[in-house]
């Protein structure tokens, strides 16, 4: 077992029985009985870090990374001198970018759920990877019987349907932000759409098309499942959502793509990502959230923060640093 992961457990363990003691029941060991027809906990392993949230347990899953070279321009308002310095200031490469994938796993005993989808291998070689980790962990993509999904970017969606067509998770629910839906289903704004910007439409429709009759479409504020509520973070997409997970007095965030590098946009979350569809509004979210995740000690996740894609945040400046889970 990795350095890394025995931190992440330890640590894990330790929020578990000193963060809440007698407010819950521990997570079962591996190897422990489960309940009746519940599967089995997802083993540890390369590119899966789980941890206890009050009886559930949570699991990070790796889909890879993203790498592409800095140019002026990834950081809309930000100079790309000024860029490469709070790159160099993180310990960082300063010609190149490194954006690391993580879905979510969380098996509360009656649902097995993942949140986000990854890139199914549609993307760049380096990503892709969600499902060789969910089978070496011993995940059974038909054990997974619910999807949300927190925006429609093609590293959030793809996966949910393989390049046969396939659904990847056959015996799931699919929910998803219903702002989201109306914006990107649009025939009308994506016939208006430049050229370059279509092939995010496409990617919609090619994965949501077959089954448009039993998505499910949720508004911010309902809880999908006990214990599971939808929360709104407009700005990265227009319907941009994250999802609160509460059990046994714990609570853990996890915030889609509120960044997308963190030594950049934690560190300086004023800063606007050329990936932001609304870059005033998804600054306004970002501060806030952030603002929250401090205020109230929240642990939060990411699809894009560093392994092993949950941590606590900190103040910093006039921005915050993200601490990952360690030992």
């Amino acid at each position: 077992m990795s350095r890394e992961r025995r931190s992440f457990l330890s640590l894990g363990a330790a929020l578990g029985a000193a963060g809440l003691a007698g407010c819950a029941a521990p997570v079962p060991a591996p190897g422990a009985a489960q309940p009746t027809g519940a599967p089995a906990l997802p083993r540890p392993g390369p590119g899966l870090a789980r941890l206890p949230l009050g009886r559930w347990t949570v699991s990070s899953v790796s889909d890879g990374s993203f790498e592409m070279p800095l140019r002026e321009g990834f950081v809309r308002n930000a100079p790309l001198g000024q860029v490469q310095a709070a790159l160099r200031d993180a310990g960082l490469p300063t010609d190149r970018i490194s954006i690391p994938l993580s879905a979510l796993l969380v098996d509360t005993g009656a649902n097995r759920v993942l949140i986000d989808a990854g890139t199914g291998g549609f993307g760049a070689p380096t990503s892709g990877r969600l499902l060789v980790h969910l089978e070496g962990a011993g995940v059974d993509p038909a054990s997974i019987d619910t999807v949300l999904i927190s925006h429609f970017h093609g590293d959030h969606i793809n996966g949910l349907r393989d390049r046969q067509g396939n659904a990847v998770f056959p015996k799931a629910r699919v929910l998803v932000p219903a702002a989201e839906w109306n914006w990107w289903m649009d025939d009308a704004r994506m016939n208006a759409a430049p050229i370059a910007q279509r092939g995010a439409f496409t990617a919609v429709r090619r994965v949501f098309a077959p089954m448009a009759a039993s998505v499910e479409r949720f508004v911010p504020g309902r809880e999908l499942l006990p214990g599971i509520t939808a929360v709104a973070a407009y700005g990265h997409t227009p319907g941009h959502t994250m999802f609160m997970l509460t059990e046994g007095g714990q609570r853990l965030l996890y915030w889609g793509d509120l960044t997308n590098v963190a030594a950049l946009f934690v560190r300086n979350p004023d800063w606007a990502v050329s990936f932001d569809m609304d870059a005033d509004a998804a600054r306004r979210t970002r501060r806030r959230v952030m603002e929250m995740a401090v205020a109230e000690g929240l642990l939060v996740a990411g699809f894009h923060l560093p392994r092993p894609g949950v941590g606590r945040l900190e103040r910093r400046g006039r921005g915050y640093d993200f601490a990952p889970l360690s030992g």
